[in-house]
């Protein structure tokens, strides 16, 4: 479903940054692999932890770490063992990694995944396994949901939320680009097809969006020179990890450098302070803002900024709300009896509302995906450093 709200700005918070403290938290692990503890608990994360989305995939797990960390290491009581795989650039090197999982290490729940294609190509092994898979960054539209839950977002969402902003403040065409991938696919169609549908026109030639060959494309200058031919008014696009800093930073230097920039996930996580002042002003559609100002965003933000010298990012917060996801089904499958795959699977389903750092949310029926709230947020000084500060509310969506 889709629908504009109209509550209020929220007040922000603006967390400290403890710029002198150590990056990182140490991998958290209950028993080891072979220990044969009943009352182990197994989650298997796969996640980029090189390649294009390393800076993705390395928040996924200390996300995922962090709530392990603050709560003694175990998930519904139970001591949980952490056991981590590469994903890599996608499909070819996420397989392998979570058939690993699965198969040798023999994990209860499988999370992570960063690559939209990862999802489709390891959703076999997890129907063939009736395992859950805690999805925990942009998912695609998926037929079978058995097993399937995420704790982001589908991935045509972030365009979707932000297409009637964009419309509303943008006087003439807007033109569309992004990696051609599943992701970007998504990401776009999601933008594209809203935007369309309330009469908005697209500057790209044919009114259709421009690909970039992914992973090779580094120089986007020769986009940016087409960009400049074309009545465009503003750009969006999705980009993320190293090629959102490479994005970010041409475009700055460009002909187009004066076109507004709205994005999704461009200036999210540890890029931003790689692309230093280029990212000044850029917008961003995200389902998370550091200074969303709530209890629950309050502590994950100061246990975050007590661990690293960045501020949270919807990629931690994700991966965090997928170990409290855990935690709270977990807990209720012990209540219930034994605690095994489908009874935790079970136990997901029946949650209901999961009090989260970015606001109350809940699965929905349709999709498995969260009922959320998504924020406009524009890359600005906050204090002495550069931040995305939540500027209004959008939309909300889920089904």
């Amino acid at each position: 479903m889709f629908f504009d709200i109209s509550s209020p700005r929220r007040r922000r918070l603006r967390p400290a940054v403890a710029a002198t403290l150590a990056l990182g938290l140490a991998a958290a692990t209950g028993c080891t692999s072979d220990s044969g503890d009943d009352d182990t608990v197994k989650v298997g994360l796969v996640a980029s932890l090189s390649g294009t989305y390393e800076p993705v995939g390395t928040e996924l797990r200390a996300g995922f770490e962090l709530y392990l960390s603050t709560h003694d290491h175990k998930l519904g009581g139970r001591k949980a063992e952490l056991v981590v795989a590469d994903e890599g650039d996608g499909p070819p090197t996420a397989v392998p990694a979570a058939t690993k999982l699965v198969k040798k290490d023999k994990v209860d729940v499988l999370t992570g995944l960063v690559s939209g294609g990862s999802v489709n190509a390891v959703l076999p092994l997890v129907n063939q396994a009736k395992i859950p898979f805690l999805g925990s960054n942009g998912r695609p539209p998926v037929k079978d949901l058995e097993y399937v839950w995420t704790t982001s977002f589908l991935s045509d969402e972030p365009g979707k939320a932000i297409a009637p902003y964009v419309k509303k403040n943008v006087d003439g065409p807007v033109y569309a680009i992004g990696p051609d991938y599943q992701g970007g696919y998504d990401e776009l169609r999601g933008f594209t097809k809203e935007f369309k549908r309330i009469n908005g026109k697209l500057a790209n030639p044919g009114g259709k969006t421009t690909w970039t060959p992914f992973p090779k494309t580094t120089n986007f200058m020769p986009y940016f020179a087409d960009i400049a031919k074309t009545d465009a008014k503003a750009v969006y696009c999705f980009y993320a990890g190293k090629a959102a800093i490479d994005f970010a930073k041409q475009y700055a230097q460009s002909d187009i450098a004066d076109l507004p920039l709205y994005t999704a996930f461009v200036t999210e996580g540890s890029v931003l302070q790689a692309q230093g002042a280029a990212a000044k002003n850029i917008y961003s559609v995200l389902n998370y803002a550091a200074d969303l100002d709530n209890e629950a965003n309050r502590k994950f933000a100061a246990d975050w900024t007590a661990e690293h010298d960045t501020q949270p990012t919807t990629y931690a917060m994700a991966s965090y709300d997928a170990a409290a996801v855990l935690d709270k089904a977990i807990a209720n499958a012990v209540k219930n009896g034994d605690v095994t795959p489908k009874t935790i699977n079970k136990a997901i389903a029946d949650l209901g509302q999961i009090d989260s750092p970015r606001g109350a949310w809940e699965f929905g029926d349709k999709a498995h995906s969260p009922v959320q709230t998504w924020y406009l947020r524009q890359v600005r000084p906050d204090g002495a450093q550069l931040a995305n500060v939540m500027v209004q509310d959008l939309a909300t969506l889920g089904s």
